[in-house]
């Protein structure tokens, strides 16, 4: 197996800047994970943006992605996953969320936070249309 090229990399708390990132209820602190893999990989903090304007809601979507994880630090968050149920992860849990696996975040904390993985950094996010009998 060929070793991909990585860069050391380090972040600092201190030093963390949050960002607009792909949903706008959330805010997102950049680990340095893409830069240092050449976009291959991400990993990311994500926490609420305050003060909540909005339920964080996104509806059913999929990402055109290898691999995603997340690991829950702070709070709860709830979501529907394609086959699976439903499922609230709340300070300690974890997800290990299959490629092209549809889903749908339903509700969470307001002190939510929580960091992602990816592979790669950079990927598509294409919304799902219901079924017309899931509202029955």
């Amino acid at each position: 197996m060929k070793a991909l090229e990585q860069k050391f990399c380090t972040t600092s708390a201190a030093d963390a800047k949050w960002v607009q990132g792909l949903r706008k209820f959330f805010e997102y602190r950049e680990l340095g994970v893409s830069e240092a893999t050449g976009g291959a990989y991400n990993a990311h903090v994500i926490r609420v943006k305050k003060p909540v304007a909005e339920f964080p809601h996104t509806g059913l979507h999929v990402h055109d992605l290898e691999f995603q994880m997340i690991y829950i630090l702070k709070g709860w968050i709830r979501f529907t996953y394609e086959g699976q149920g439903e499922f609230t992860f709340r300070e300690g849990d974890s997800c290990l969320q299959p490629a092209g696996i549809v889903h749908d975040e339903l509700a969470c904390s307001d002190d939510l936070e929580l960091i992602e993985f990816t592979a790669p950094a950079d990927f598509d996010t294409h919304r799902i249309e219901a079924p017309a009998d899931a509202t029955d």
